[in-house]
């Protein structure tokens, strides 16, 4: 079997590794493409520095084809009075763990929105894919990547944004489907989300293009590949089920949560970071449950105090208020080594 994500990317098997900020490492994204697939990184919270270094450690790891991962998140809207008083919301919870309160709230990651360093970071490096998270650059900056060379995707949640995606002349779409664990990708996080599934999504993107679909959300075996490959996704993408692998950052607090999934539950809150993001429900989803969309500042201003009281609570051993991404199939991850992984992946899906 052909599929066109194999023959873009020269890969052995139509699958993708997950970006996952914060997860992801050199070693895994080149473990994965090692075994055949198609390993990621992701450099959106990242400096250029740190973006040009990640690159160059996962190119020293692998000759094989990589993705390397954008954020094109709008700018960031300052509202002093919005973002004191989410700040006040947390008075006591810092209070709690000995630690004093931020006085003002951070831009700590920058978008790819005319971000001139960051573009050239990938015209030098030149990897074999990049993807485009929160929205896509304009199309100057996607011509100048695609005449590179470079595959490019791009997340969709919805069929508008999948059109978009055609029209801007980036190779593949990604239907980030609602059961996906991390950041959703919308292009407005202030629009209406239609929460489609994966299967759903797939399958309405189809309908209206016939541009190449990766289904994205809630795979997590072999059954899950050969169900969305079915439906004629030329590719899978997955993610929660590489939390557990040893070559993830994922942090044991992070892990030993995942390892228990099966006793809990996934949910949406964009309490944590500023935007929506599918999480294990911990101390912070039970803390925030009841604010207000309205009432939250933008991304990532909104993380910069959410990782303060993550360090914070986890120095006193509380570690509950960690950014703990998940999608719905957590309760189905499993640890072994990124390569041998993708080798049952593939094994349950063909057999």
């Amino acid at each position: 079997m052909t599929h066109v994500l194999c023959q873009a990317l020269n890969l052995q098997y139509p699958l993708i590794q997950a970006p996952m900020a914060g997860v992801s490492t050199p070693e895994m994204a080149a473990a994965v493409t090692e075994a055949g697939a198609l390993g990621s990184i992701s450099i959106g919270a990242s400096t250029p520095e740190q973006a040009a270094a990640v690159i160059a450690k996962t190119q020293s790891l692998t000759r094989g084809p990589f993705n390397v991962n954008v954020f094109c998140h709008a700018p960031v809207q300052r509202n002093a009075e919005k973002e004191q008083a989410w700040i006040a919301r947390f008075r006591e919870l810092f209070a709690r763990y000995d630690a004093e309160l931020p006085a003002g709230l951070q831009e700590i990651y920058h978008t790819f929105h005319a971000n001139q360093p960051m573009l050239d970071v990938i015209e030098q490096a030149k990897p074999a894919a990049v993807s485009f998270h929160f929205g896509i650059p304009d199309p100057q900056t996607i011509q100048r990547i695609k005449r590179l060379g470079i595959v490019t995707l791009a997340t969709a949640t919805n069929v508008n944004e999948a059109l978009a995606i055609v029209r801007s002349d980036i190779d593949f779409i990604i239907a980030q489907g609602i059961e996906a664990g991390g950041h959703r990708g919308h292009f407005d996080p202030n629009a209406f989300d239609h929460q489609l599934s994966t299967f759903t999504l797939v399958q309405a993107i189809r309908q209206q293009t016939s541009h190449p679909v990766i289904a994205a959300g809630g795979i997590m075996d072999g059954a899950g590949i050969a169900a969305m490959l079915q439906l004629g996704a030329a590719g899978v993408q997955l993610g929660t089920a590489f939390v557990l692998c040893p070559e993830s950052a994922a942090n044991p607090a992070y892990k030993d949560a995942l390892r228990q999934a099966h006793k809990s539950v996934t949910m949406i809150t964009a309490a944590i970071s500023g935007r929506q993001a599918r999480c294990l429900r911990n101390a912070f989803c039970t803390f925030s449950g009841e604010f207000l969309a309205e009432d939250i500042p933008d991304y990532p201003l909104t993380y910069s105090l959410g990782k303060a009281l993550a360090a914070a609570a986890a120095a006193k051993d509380e570690h509950g208020f960690g950014a703990q991404w998940a999608g719905q199939g957590a309760a189905l991850a499993r640890e072994m080594p990124a390569g041998a992984l993708i080798k049952t992946l593939v094994r349950e899906w063909q057999g």
